[in-house]
């Protein structure tokens, strides 16, 4: 029960927090919310995709500052866009799961959740073979029974440590370009959308925060867990 209100709690005022809360991290510890490291690691992460035009822009993005992500992937996208997909892989990117329908945990089976994030799986290997054991579940949203499942199955539950809210079209630009900026360190795990929805923060943010990893030293790095 403690855990249950605990995960109420975070999720209802995350719109207060762009970056996780301490105590947070510490009751959820079966997640992933950031890589601490002594290379000064940071990890962009983008979620929703493959999206036609804006997928493509964010990897030639990252390509420009000789950046490696993590795109968190929707399986349904993944069967609309193989092209965009395999691009993803051919640069040398991580694949997350991100369920087959963008499920909100909350309001779905465990056992429906399940078959759809396994779903999302079998079109994330049905490309080269591609194999992964990340997983994000759609806005955070996952019943403790989901996440035990999942668990247990291999996966790792990637969170973040610092979100942008590209996709909230109430956040300004700058706002957007704020909420990374002031919270960025080595290890964060940052979360972008490579969505239409986030396209107009997405452009004008990610540029400006790959020139700043640059200058202050960061390497973009994709997320690699056993």
């Amino acid at each position: 029960m403690l855990i249950k209100l605990a995960h109420f709690f975070y999720i209802y005022t995350m719109k207060f927090w762009v970056k996780t809360n301490y105590f947070i991290k510490k009751i959820f510890s079966n997640y992933v919310w950031d890589i601490p490291n002594h290379e000064n690691k940071v990890f962009f992460t983008f979620d929703d995709g493959p999206t036609p035009e804006i997928t493509e822009w964010t990897l030639d993005e990252l390509k420009k500052y000789d950046a490696i992500a993590t795109f968190f992937c929707i399986g349904n996208n993944i069967n609309k866009h193989p092209e965009i997909f395999a691009k993803v892989i051919a640069d040398g990117h991580a694949i997350g799961n991100h369920t087959f329908n963008h499920l909100k945990g909350w309001n779905t089976d465990t056992e429906d959740y399940l078959k759809n994030v396994l779903l999302c799986q079998s079109k994330i290997t049905n490309h080269k073979s591609q194999i992964t054991n990340l997983f994000r579940p759609p806005y955070g949203k996952i019943k403790p029974s989901q996440s035990k499942k999942l668990r247990a199955l291999g996966y790792k539950i990637i969170m973040w440590d610092s979100i942008s809210y590209d996709f909230d079209t109430e956040t300004t630009e700058e706002k957007c370009l704020e909420n990374v900026l002031k919270n960025i360190q080595s290890g964060s795990i940052i979360v972008f959308h490579d969505s239409i929805k986030a396209e107009r923060n997405l452009k004008y943010t990610l540029p400006k925060v790959l020139e700043y990893c640059k200058k202050m030293g960061f390497e973009c790095s994709k997320i690699e867990l056993k």
